[in-house]
């Protein structure tokens, strides 16, 4: 038999089961196609479909759902918002398991085989002749139904230290095993991709409530129920690199920021004047220090009228926007603003776009719902737009544009609500569905204004918000932490599991006006600084005590040192982020994603590779002395020293606040730009000043719009793209140039 048990075993029912769902136990095959084999499961049809290499579909519901051709327009729109990739591309070759096994069958694409046995119904993920996956012994897959509600559960067995990784951002552990999480409560801030570096990943495709019970339960198991009509998965078999990159390919990939996100953002502290705010950017632009974006606080400064469908900026904090606008640009800095899809309740447009029909409604009169006050409305009620009525997405989202082409960089919008049981949109949508649904539709309602009129898509959309196929549209702002160095840990962590998780950028914040400043003291601040100058990108905090004015002239030095730094790696950071829109991968890549056969790695959870070239170890704690652990597998140089060490082995390093412990990984190279002060500065023809070069090289380097190609050949490096550039090879190889080309090789 495929699982090595007996038949008898079934008679114990499953201690992992819940929701006392009824197992779905008898499969037997019913047709085949070129990219999918159709089986009857009791008196249901589940689908198997080779959706791509190393990606299996499941589907199982009744026959008449799975086999309807005309879907409605609603589910239409919500398979297009989860899925960037309908159709299957793979090719499945099917075939039987012969007696005197108990009859099953191999689903095979190339080395991947996903072997299923009939009854009870279960199955196992291989790749080559390891297995990576197998379900839980006759509970594979279980149903419930309870009026309109169908429930689906999902048993998949671990091994006792297999680890879990993504399913969206923790301030923890970044293994997930142990935990309980619901996909539509905000507070739980989940994802809908889970990978094992064993080789295996899992997204539940639906809109519908899903609740991941990893281990939490049953130590052994890994229980996944979701509520939907149609049960609907995606198994992945591959490396973690290769399941995000497929995973991305499959929900959608990011869109490109630009050139002057990547420069350094100020956040504006509430209460503060939009004067004061100008004179800390002509302090930075005094003192030498680089900056490019201001994000504006909250309230909202730009919304609906009271009285009429009019959007415009709010004359209590912005008296004249465009002179505003005007005066950044005048010192080549963008703005962010935020902004709510919301209309103050009580008001004659919330009375007027109640009757149209133009807000999400109460089930039990048909009223529109006037929810609490937030920080968006400066504590007000308000009335929430009906994003899923499309006149009113086109009505928001063109009031949008209109800022954005007054001279707006990028609007800021919060809008992942606990929006209660009972509130029903115009397309139907109510409870979890709704709640999921609502920020998705809300970024991308933005994003279409930002990005919308632009070949290929370009622009940000800040948010904090979370929901499925989120990568399609950046940029992910960081949580709120405390000034301490739990609080430097803490966004860390979050940055690495939003990276596991499929979102590749999260911008962190140097401190929070939030919270009690006394506790930042200059090392923690410089630590801070360092650690978020080799990040997709940061933001200074405007609280006069979070300002580099604040400090001693020792530590103003040292920020001008880092934020050097920073301009200068600038081609490189917004590579990778082109590089995501490719392969799905994040800027930071936690040790588990970048090295997941390395198992002692994966136990140094606050190193991260930044890029696919450089190692960095952040100082989490006071001190010079910092410990790092250098994976196997490759060689690393010491950009301090240029000293060369051998993988596998852990180190001491003696790090001054003006360093931080960074490897260059052998093969690779890093291309710098030069010096500035912002982006407007960049010389589109003069990107890159500098490279550098850790051993041989062997792969293309990572940078913006990047014309770099390595050719290896008889022991050499050929490189093309070099033109007056710097070149610091690393010791014992000589550089040669021929006209368009540098050849590396080793010194005679």
């Amino acid at each position: 038999m495929l699982f090595g048990r007996e038949p008898e075993d079934c008679a114990v029912p499953p201690k992992s089961d819940p929701a006392h769902v009824t197992q779905l136990t008898s499969l037997k095959f019913r047709t085949v196609k070129s990219t999918r084999a159709d089986f009857s499961i009791d008196d249901l049809l589940l689908q198997v479909e080779a959706h791509a290499p190393g990606v299996y579909r499941l589907r199982c519901a009744e026959s008449k759902v799975l086999l309807d051709d005309k879907p409605g327009a609603r589910s239409r729109a919500h398979a297009e918002m989860l899925l960037a990739r309908q159709e299957p591309a793979g090719e499945l070759v099917v075939s039987s398991v012969a007696p005197p096994d108990p009859q099953g069958w191999r689903l095979t694409q190339g080395d991947i085989v996903l072997e299923i046995d009939t009854d009870p119904f279960q199955f196992a993920l291989y790749r080559g002749e390891h297995c990576v996956l197998r379900s839980e012994f006759c509970a594979a897959l279980g149903r419930r139904v309870a009026g309109d509600v169908c429930t689906w559960r999902l048993g998949l067995e671990l091994d006792c230290d297999e680890a879990l990784y993504g399913l969206g951002e923790t301030s923890n552990d970044l293994d997930r095993r142990g935990e309980h999480l619901v996909s539509d409560q905000p507070q739980a801030r989940a994802l809908p991709l889970v990978w094992s570096p064993a080789g295996w990943g899992l997204y539940v495709n639906t809109l519908g409530r899903v609740e991941h019970d990893l281990a939490a339960t049953d130590p052994d198991t890994y229980a996944v129920s979701l509520q939907d009509r149609i049960f609907d998965v995606f198994l992945f078999v591959g490396e973690p690199v290769e399941i995000l990159n497929q995973y991305s390919a499959l929900t959608g990939r990011a869109g490109q920021p630009g050139l002057w996100p990547m420069g350094v953002w100020l956040d504006q502290a509430p209460g503060l004047s939009i004067d004061s705010v100008l004179e800390t950017v002509e302090q930075f632009r005094a003192d030498g220090l680089g900056l490019d974006v201001v994000r504006l606080a909250a309230p909202a400064v730009c919304g609906f009228q009271a009285d009429k469908a009019v959007f415009e900026w709010d004359t209590r904090r912005v008296p004249a926007a465009r002179t505003m606008l005007t005066r950044f640009q005048a010192l080549n800095m963008q703005v962010a603003a935020p902004t709510f899809p919301g209309v103050l309740a009580d008001t004659a447009l919330f009375n007027e776009w109640e009757d149209r029909g133009w807000l999400l409604t109460n089930d039990a009169d048909g009223s529109a719902h006037r929810f609490a006050g937030n920080a968006m409305t400066a504590g007000r009620r308000f009335g929430l737009l009906d994003l899923t009525h499309k006149d009113v997405y086109k009505a928001w989202s063109e009031r949008q544009r209109q800022l954005v082409d007054e001279g707006l960089g990028a609007p800021d919008c919060d809008a992942q609500l606990d929006i209660p049981d009972g509130i029903t949109a115009r397309g139907g949508e109510s409870g979890a569905t709704l709640r999921t649904l609502y920020p998705l539709l809300a970024r991308r309602a933005l994003f279409d204004a930002v990005a919308g009129h632009k070949t290929p898509q370009e622009g940000v959309v800040c948010s904090t918000d979370l929901f499925p196929a989120l990568q399609r549209f950046p940029w992910q702002m960081g949580p709120r932490v405390p000034n301490t160095w739990a609080g430097l840990e803490h966004t860390l962590r979050c940055a690495l599991s939003l990276g596991a998780s499929g979102v590749p950028v999260q911008m962190h914040g140097l401190g929070s006006a939030g919270h009690p400043v006394a506790s930042m003291t200059p090392e923690l601040y410089i630590r801070w600084l360092a650690t978020n100058v080799f990040s997709a990108n940061f933001s200074f905090q405007g609280v006069p005590a979070l300002l580099p004015q604040a400090f001693d002239a020792r530590t103003r030095e040292l920020v001008q040192h880092w934020l050097q730094w920073r301009y200068r790696l600038i081609p490189y950071v917004l590579g990778i982020i082109e590089d995501s829109v490719r392969t799905g991968l994040p800027v930071q890549r936690s040790m588990a994603l970048a090295f997941p056969a390395d198992t002692l790695a994966h136990a140094w959870d606050t190193q991260y590779l930044f890029g696919p070239a450089l190692l960095v170890a952040p100082a989490l704690h006071e001190g010079r002395d910092i410990k790092v652990y250098l994976p196997k597998g490759d060689a690393w140089w010491d950009l301090n020293t240029g000293w060369r060490y051998e993988g596998g082995t852990t180190w001491t390093v003696e790090a001054g606040l003006d360093t931080l412990p960074i490897f260059g990984r052998e093969g690779h190279m890093l291309c710098l730009g030069p010096t500035a002060q912002s982006t407007g500065e960049f010389n589109s023809a003069r990107i890159l000043d500098e490279v550098w070069m850790f051993g041989m090289p062997e792969h293309s380097p990572v940078v913006m719009r990047n014309k770099i190609r390595v050719m290896q050949m008889q022991g050499s490096s050929y490189i093309k793209g070099l033109e007056g550039l710097r070149i610091l090879p690393s010791e014992g190889l000589e550089v040669k140039r021929r006209g368009a080309e540098v050849r590396i090789s080793r010194a005679r």
